[in-house]
């Protein structure tokens, strides 16, 4: 037979042991052409061309047709119970067919026979028989009736044993054997019994019976070898299991087809590819067969490779293997898992003889993608003419999991009621699936009720209602499950552990947290991926980031998600300095980040307004693909608009080809942030011509854009329509944006008014932005009575004490501002220091308000006298009041010099050429000096200045500014 060489497939993965005859070729995702050898399979069953009698004939053609009964019924009639091979043939078949009454009947027969009472082989069927029927029992029983035996009949009761995976028991019968014996196991049994360490995985006894071959002289049998290399395979002794393979004189397709299987159950996908390859050479003169396809179609499917799924497709067409049963669900399999279902559909519709395992896998397809109405249309149809298919486990287990949400409820207590009338809510791993999916649709109380009705409760049983609870809502009943759970006898397992700490953190309680830690790492739990990934969530969720990078940096093998979830920390934690380094060193490490850590740090760049490094990142996501996925959009969309550009925001919406909700709500806040009102009112409603419907967010950002641009009339109408004509009841957040917007337009006593009529308890957020318009306004009797509420809700804020000062400080009460700052002072309070930044070059620059110790103050200094010089000319003059401190004029102008703003303009003049755009970022509200400063130097040096504050940003140009003097 001529050999043809196939290239190589495409290969990711990063173990690399030795494989069997490497390959050089790299073409990618390649197995053609496919030969059609002429060499028969290595274990193809050879057909003896002899003439059978008319009796066998008759007795074979009724047993291949599943007349068992009949066929009995014939010997009898015709006298031929003395018939062994006849019997013989029959007792096959009733193993075959798992007919065990047929089986006894045959039994009965033999027993009674003097005839047949010690015929060894009769006997070994019989005992194969019943092993095949499920039924070992009987198996032994026959087995020890036997007043001879020999060692088939010996090798029979142990592959039974292994059949039903009895391992002990066949692991003992072989210690009987080989003690108490005069027989020698041979190539038949030492395959079972290798098999039998297999399923304990108890390599060491693998490892013992290996060295009983060798001395014996049977490694070189191809089954020992076989039963070898599945045996180390499975017990994850990879390295062991190649090289009884290379050793091996004479390898069938078995072989191949074990080291494939060993290989794919140790994550060794790469491998799994290579071995595949040199089958498809042809040097061995082997053809896949259907074992080889359903081994290598599972290794597709897990690496979501769909194009070499789609090779592999190709050769079962071409080796006629395609229509197998086995083969087709392996294909629809592969298909649903790479997002292929419409070829997984068609493959399944094409298939008139689909098993329960066909229906499951669509089902479980369609699931996974969470199409419940066509999860349930198949559920209902493999119950309907003309399949009448059985619904099993498996079956609502692969349903369940596209119940996700509360509109799933309904089709979940369908699903539950069909699952209590046909007994399959007793399986554990089905009532276990029904505590989880009832906890993820929110009614909690449903899942206890499955729970509580479990029987013999089982960790993960517990597991499930505690991770319900823990996910879902409920942390703190999350953790009084656990303490029950151990009161039960029941020790918690990594997953148990898993679900306490994500309770620990959405609590936010560090010290049960901490304790947690303790048991994981007196367990050796600590390195486990799940759990590292648990405690770095609940170090960055308690605000502990020294604490989680120091876990992090333990972190022997550090994942893709456990550097999303620092680079995200960091993120939330406003560090966002602290993020990119982390994100620089991701890739340096060569780790290819994906849509999750890109989303993250556009928002990095977003806190910092940080465009150049935001630009590179939206370059590297187009050479990356990545641009396609909505949250990278909606991320660049912000990250654009939080820095300034909210022109380069609108070309990134446009060029999405799919808006959906959340990108038109980003892009419609992003004018709002520039106090483009109009803007936003137009987007929003072009929003819902498109066919697109408004949420909650849409509102906040809408409701933002009109406190911005003082369009109080419409941001009040908008309020009302949320609930009148969308059906959306206003939240704390909507209600704090059209206080801010009120306050803001000096309408106090209605901002005072809407606070007092919300139908919800106003937060800390509400009453601080009513003060802070209360002190823009000079408003003294409401602000100390706002400030009063804000000190009851967070008294230990420095902010509320911060915004009280200045309230007093602008009404001359400096008496009370001294009594306001000895309390801060007394309770360790501390102001935020007003802090600004600059991002040239790539590098981030930061100025805090009065500082001197800069490398280049005095050039800084000396900027900035030379633009007051200038500006003075065209009408500046320094607006004290905006130092509310008790301090003589000249003190006061000194003090508004050393505003971060004012130091991070002129660092920004001193580095860059003229006419560039500089980008200004602050903490803290700009003030009304700073703000007339910037309109006269955007003018007096031909610039345009951005200057992003804490509520919005102010374009500086040709001497005026976006906000028209309105922030």
């Amino acid at each position: 037979m001529a050999s043809t060489v196939a290239p190589p497939l495409s290969l990711h993965h990063h173990h690399t042991p030795f494989v069997p005859t490497p390959i050089t070729n790299t073409t990618k995702h390649s197995l053609l052409p496919i030969f059609t050898p002429k060499a028969t399979l290595s274990l193809s069953t050879k057909t003896h061309n002899k003439k059978s009698n008319p009796l066998l004939q008759e007795i074979n053609k009724l047993c291949e047709s599943r007349n068992l009964t009949e066929a009995l019924n014939f010997l009898q009639k015709t006298n031929a119970l003395n018939n062994a091979e006849a019997m013989g043939v029959l007792l096959q078949a009733c193993g075959r067919q798992k007919d065990i009454e047929t089986g006894r009947k045959v039994h009965e027969l033999v027993s009674k026979s003097t005839q047949f009472s010690n015929d060894f082989v009769l006997n070994t069927r019989l005992v194969t028989m019943y092993s095949m029927c499920g039924s070992p029992l009987d198996s032994r029983l026959v087995f020890d009736g036997l007043q001879r035996k020999n060692l088939f009949l010996w090798n029979a009761l142990v592959s039974g044993y292994v059949r039903n995976e009895l391992y002990d028991g066949a692991i003992s019968l072989f210690m009987e054997l080989i003690s108490v014996t005069e027989f020698k196991p041979d190539n038949f049994t030492l395959p079972c019994v290798i098999k039998a360490c297999a399923g304990l995985l108890d390599v060491g006894l693998g490892k013992v019976i290996h060295g009983m071959a060798m001395k014996m002289g049977l490694i070189s049998d191809v089954f020992v070898g076989n039963a070898l290399i599945a045996m180390y395979g499975k017990c994850g002794f990879v390295e062991d299991a190649v090289e009884v393979f290379e050793y091996m004189p004479e390898r069938n397709l078995v072989s191949w087809n074990s080291m494939i299987s060993g290989f794919s159950e140790n994550g060794f996908f790469k491998e799994c590819y290579n071995t595949f390859r040199e089958i498809l050479k042809g040097e061995e003169g082997l053809v896949p067969d259907v074992a080889t396809i359903v081994t290598i179609l599972p290794i597709c499917a897990a690496e979501g490779d769909v194009a070499i799924g789609m090779v592999v497709h190709c050769l079962a067409v071409k080796l006629g293997l395609n229509h197998d049963l086995m083969v087709n669900n392996a294909l629809i399999h592969m298909y649903s898992k790479c997002g292929y279902l419409a070829e997984a559909q068609t493959l399944f519709a094409k298939n008139d003889n689909k098993n329960v395992v066909s229906w499951n896998t669509v089902i479980g397809g369609y699931s996974g993608e969470g199409n419940v109405c066509r999860s349930f249309d198949l559920l209902r149809e493999m119950q309907m003419e003309p399949w009448k298919m059985k619904v099993n486990e498996v079956t609502i287990l692969n349903v369940l999991q596209a119940c996700l949400g509360e509109s799933e409820m309904p089709c979940l207590k369908e699903l539950h009621g069909y699952s209590f009338r046909h007994g399959l809510q007793d399986d554990e791993l089905v009532a276990n699936a029904f505590v989880a999916a009832y906890a993820k649709c929110g009614s909690l109380s449903s899942a206890e009720h499955v729970f509580y009705g479990i029987e013999t409760k089982t960790v993960n049983s517990w597991n499930a209602l505690i991770g319900g609870h823990a996910q879902n809502g409920d942390p703190r009943k999350a953790l009084d499950l656990y303490i029950q759970m151990t009161y039960s006898g029941l020790a918690p397992d990594w997953y148990s552990i898993g679900s306490l700490l994500l309770a620990c953190a959405h609590l936010k309680c560090l010290h049960y947290g901490k304790e947690i830690h303790g048991f994981a790492l007196r367990n050796g739990l600590e390195m486990d991926s799940f759990i590292g990934i648990s405690l770095l969530s609940l170090y960055i969720h308690c605000r502990k980031m020294l604490s989680a990078r120091a876990l992090f940096d333990r972190m022997e093998n550090k994942i893709l998600v456990s550097w999303n979830a620092m680079i995200a920390g960091y993120s939330q934690n406003a560090l966002p300095d602290e993020s990119l380094n982390l994100f620089r060193e991701m890739l340096s490490n060569g780790i290819q980040p994906y849509e999750i850590a890109i989303t993250t740090i556009f928002g990095a760049c977003s806190q910092l307004s940080a465009l150049r490094l935001g630009k590179e990142i939206h370059c590297f996501t187009l050479k990356a693909n990545l641009t396609e996925d909505v949250f990278v959009g909606c991320s660049l969309i912000d990250m654009y608009a939080k820095s300034g550009c909210i022109e380069q925001s609108q070309r990134v919406f446009d060029s999405l080809k799919e808006k959906d909700e959340a990108s038109w709500n980003v892009i419609i806040a992003g004018y709002g942030i520039h106090g483009h009102g109009n803007k936003a009112m137009e987007l929003f409603e072009k929003m819902q011509t498109s066919g697109h419907k408004p949420d909650g967010f849409t509102f906040i950002g809408l409701l933002m854009a009109c406190s911005h641009a003082g369009l109080v009339k419409e941001g009040l109408k908008y309020l009302y329509q949320m609930q009148s004509l969308y059906g959306i009841e206003p939240k704390l957040e909507h209600y704090a944006c059209v206080v801010d917007m009120l306050g803001r337009a000096g309408q106090l006593d209605e901002a005072l008014k809407l606070i007092l009529e919300m139908p919800e308890e106003p937060d800390a957020g509400i009453w601080s932005s009513l003060l802070s318009s209360c002190r823009i306004y000079g408003d003294l009797d409401m602000g100390i009575k706002v400030a009063e509420k804000l000190l009851a809700l967070e008294p230990h804020k420095a902010e509320t004490y911060v915004l009280l000062s200045n309230l007093y400080a602008g009404s001359g009460k400096w008496d009370d501002v001294r009594r306001v700052r000895q309390i801060m002072k007394e309770t360790g309070l501390q102001k935020d220091a007003g802090r600004s930044w600059i991002e040239l070059g790539g590098e981030v620059f930061s100025f805090v308000v009065g500082d001197e110790l800069l490398p280049e103050s005095e050039e800084i200094r000396d900027v900035w006298r030379r633009l007051e010089e200038k500006i003075s000319i065209i009408g500046y003059k320094p607006n004290t009041d905006s130092v509310l401190h008790e301090l003589r004029e000249e003190e006061k102008i000194e003090v508004l010099r050393g505003h971060s703003e004012k130091l991070a303009i002129s660092f920004g003049l001193l580095k860059t050429t003229k006419g560039a755009t500089l980008r200004i970022c602050k903490n803290l509200r700009i003030c009304v000096d700073c703000h007339n400063a910037a309109k006269l130097i955007s003018k007096a040096v031909e610039r345009e200045i951005i200057v992003r504050d804490n509520k919005r940003f102010h374009h500086f140009k040709d001497g005026f500014c976006s906000c028209q003097d309105y922030w």
